[in-house]
């Protein structure tokens, strides 16, 4: 990447974020004991912690997915503890899929590990690179925003 004396080429730049982002990603999950985990998967835990209950159908939208392929995820995760199953209490006729005890344990445990992970890793850091680091992870939430690829 250039040093700050050189002009700055977008695409420099956003193909040193993509490569940075995946590494930390990959170094997140080993530190988590995660990396048995696809993205779909992590995804699925990660909606169904945030928003609740959901069928397949519903995370199958939600994540852009084919009903098929998201009912061959879910179905991993539910042989692994991780999700369970009961009848969703509005309508009698369909199942809604949760987080089950086990499944929270396992994601607490893998956030944990991440976040000190992280911790140590920013030991060694001047508050001027930890500020650095808190404005270029509100900038990168920005960019992750619904909105932010529909720009031209």
């Amino acid at each position: 990447m250039p040093d700050s004396t050189d002009p700055l080429d977008p695409d420099e730049v956003a193909a040193a974020l993509r490569t940075t982002t995946a590494r930390l990603n990959r170094r997140l999950r080993a530190e988590a004991g995660q990396s048995e985990y696809t993205a779909s998967q992590a995804a699925v835990i990660k909606r169904l912690i945030d928003d609740g209950p959901a069928t397949t159908s519903e995370l199958a939208r939600a994540e852009s997915m084919r009903p098929q392929s998201m009912s061959t995820t879910v179905a991993s995760l539910e042989a692994a503890g991780l999700l369970g199953r009961r009848r969703d209490p509005d309508d009698g006729r369909a199942v809604q899929l949760f987080v089950t005890d086990e499944g929270m344990r396992a994601i607490l445990a893998g956030r944990a590990a991440k976040q000190g992970w992280l911790l140590r890793a920013m030991e060694d850091l001047a508050d001027a690179e930890i500020r650095t680091l808190a404005d270029a992870a509100a900038i990168i939430d920005r960019l992750l925003r619904p909105d932010a690829s529909s720009r031209t």
